[in-house]
């Protein structure tokens, strides 16, 4: 007897896991569009890292490394960040080029990552209005491609989360690439494209170009040292973004190599400058309050 009512309990318990999901899972039910294997790299995922004292708002985090790895600083390191201010985060683990992928599989990622996110919005307990996406180097060429390549979503799709929009409400870019012109990270573009792409593509996916009137406003910084990624793929986007009338917050910074990420270790133990005018634009676009901006 005393089993028969403890069922109702592990019932109730199931189903709060599969609404506020604890662990790592991943982003399609079955297999994900054009996915070559079974390994952990051909499995595109989402790891949660929830708020203690939420602001309702969420941010889906895109680590760099290339597009032939992904940067754990870049990841878990935002994360943690972020969600010690009371945003929700999810790290995204997308498909990589070192794995054998090339666009558009990149860009079926995030945009899946950020229709999950809004598609349990209400069991999440999150405003669908406030979802941002945050990437670093070739994590933030793939935010930046959502904030010009982004939908509105596919009514008639069979499956719920395609008929969910995929715009960001706010995006993070820190030291991205941008470009794949000129100033473009060549390992990046190789990875992303392939070795020979067609003109085409490559206009396509340099975002300066692409950026649309109603693309999320962003945060963007740069150094000016950094030799990975120069620091014109900011300046480029960000001009890209003033002449479209989107809003943009822009920080150059003169002294960092690429990947300094928070800064820490890189920085004398100390968070770089960047984390702080990063919480002040946040509470600006109302992803955070006064108080836990502080």
């Amino acid at each position: 007897m005393q089993l028969i009512r403890l069922i109702p309990l592990f019932l109730a318990a199931a189903v709060l896991a599969a609404e506020t999901p604890q662990k790592e899972f991943p982003l399609w039910p079955g297999k994900a569009p054009g996915q070559k294997g079974d390994t952990p790299r051909d499995i595109p995922t989402l790891t949660p890292f929830w708020a203690a004292k939420p602001t309702g708002a969420a941010m889906v985090i895109c680590p760099g490394g290339g597009y032939g790895g992904l940067a754990p600083h870049e990841g878990k390191g935002y994360a943690d960040f972020l969600a010690a201010k009371g945003i929700h985060c999810f790290v995204l683990k997308y498909r990589l080029g070192s794995a054998g992928y090339r666009h558009p599989v990149m860009l079926q990622d995030v945009s899946r990552a950020l229709r999950t996110v809004r598609h349990h919005a209400k069991d999440w307990k999150i405003d669908p209005k406030r979802i941002g996406v945050m990437g670093s180097s070739a994590g933030g060429h793939l935010a930046s491609t959502l904030v010009a390549h982004f939908d509105a979503g596919d009514a008639n799709a069979k499956d719920p989360i395609d008929r969910v929009s995929s715009r960001p409400d706010a995006a993070i870019l820190c030291y991205p690439v941008i470009t794949l012109g000129k100033f473009t990270h060549r390992g990046s573009k190789r990875n992303l494209l392939g070795p020979e792409p067609a003109p085409d593509l490559v206009k396509l996916l340099s975002n300066e170009l692409q950026v649309k009137p109603n693309s999320p406003p962003c945060f963007i910084w740069h150094t000016w040292e950094d030799k990975a990624v120069p620091v014109e793929n900011s300046l480029l986007f960000a001009s890209a973004l003033r002449r479209q009338g989107v809003r943009v917050d822009l920080h150059i910074y003169e002294a960092g190599r690429h990947g300094l990420g928070l800064g820490g270790g890189r920085a004398g133990g100390k968070l770089h400058p960047w984390t702080s005018a990063l919480l002040f634009w946040l509470e600006q676009r109302t992803f955070l309050s006064k108080q836990s901006a502080q």
